[in-house]
């Protein structure tokens, strides 16, 4: 039996792959490098090239390989697009997913653990953030994932289908290796743009609002290493594999730090200055957002390893000066 890991070739889904892969397990990628690179492919996985829209090439991959869970990560994921481009979110995370679904069902492949995010919350009513607040997305990205879940709790109850939805926060580092880190065009995660100073890829990391209630001004959010949330979505396999009933879970450290703290880390880990610009706010950025893990942790078991700022920071930077460039291609 083997995983099917869609998006695989992205971030988060070549981390949890070459986890997968590590842990011995039989690990099927479909991705079609849209924004995932071959590169970032870990050896061992099969890699089958597709869009998750193509029912035929989902069809056909089920029917070719014997897939007992498949984890979700092919979605795009900039806020910022969503908003301009909001049907291009719904057309490829909506619509891709219902085929998937489709898919699925037709080939009685009955598990499946989803990429979700903090953005189904919008503004949050409570901090720590618990997974039974009020869902409110304040952009189409955080719509579209929201829809997503309840596209699977209706799929179901209507036949069968079991689910676990993993709501993480600030993704971020890299794998201990420095063979894969993160990679995105354009760039749009703080760690990666602040490390672009160093790397003298910008002169300066732009602060978006200083006047925020917290203690020195800036947001604060809750940054879980990519290597801790790879390693969740596999318990979230072994949960289903297990009999778990379909559910959904929080994914972060529960600490928050701000981007005053966040750019002083960084400093101390590359020795640069890194000067920074204070700029206004951006429409749209709540002042914290931290995560209650707890359920997470009693019920699948996971519990943060890399959860120091520092070892975070210093995982990505050995990737980032090694990888100025990223991947230099697909």
């Amino acid at each position: 039996m083997a995983i099917l890991v869609l998006g695989g070739a992205g971030y988060i889904g070549s981390h949890t792959a070459l986890e997968l892969v590590k842990a011995g397990n039989e690990v099927v990628i479909a991705d079609n490098l849209v924004t995932g690179y071959r590169k970032a492919i870990p050896e061992g996985a099969k890699f089958y090239e597709g869009d998750l829209r193509d029912f035929d090439f989902l069809n056909k991959l089920f029917q070719q390989e014997k897939i007992d869970a498949v984890i979700h990560f092919a979605a795009y994921s900039l806020v910022g697009e969503s908003v301009t481009n909001p049907l291009k979110y719904y057309d490829n995370n909506l619509y891709g997913t219902k085929v998937l679904l489709e898919a699925m069902v037709k080939n009685n492949v009955g598990k499946i653990v989803f990429s979700s995010t903090a953005a189904t919350y919008g503004e949050p009513e409570n901090i720590p953030i618990l997974e039974s607040d009020r869902t409110c997305p304040t952009n189409p990205y955080g719509e579209t994932k929201l829809a997503m879940e309840k596209m699977f709790k209706w799929t179901a109850e209507a036949h069968g289908l079991r689910y676990v939805s993993l709501r993480y926060f600030n993704a971020c580092g890299a794998d201990e290796s420095g063979t894969i880190g993160e990679a995105h065009n354009p760039e749009s995660h703080l760690i990666p743009l602040i490390l672009q100073v160093p790397n003298g890829k910008r002169e300066t990391i732009s602060i978006y609002g200083t006047d925020y209630d917290t203690p020195d001004g800036t947001c604060i959010r809750d940054y879980i290493h990519v290597t801790d949330l790879a390693l969740a979505h596999i318990l979230a396999v072994q949960y289903l594999n297990n009999g778990g009933e379909s559910d959904i879970f929080n994914l972060g450290n529960g600490v928050g730090y701000s981007v005053r703290e966040v750019i002083e880390t960084a400093r101390k880990v590359t020795g640069h200055s890194i000067p920074a610009t204070e700029t206004s706010r951006r429409a749209g950025d709540p002042a914290r957002l931290v995560a209650s893990s707890e359920k997470a942790k009693s019920v699948l078991g996971w519990k943060p390893v890399h959860d120091s700022l520092e070892e975070i920071i210093a995982s990505a930077w050995n990737w980032h000066k090694n990888h100025p460039n990223g991947y230099d291609e697909k």
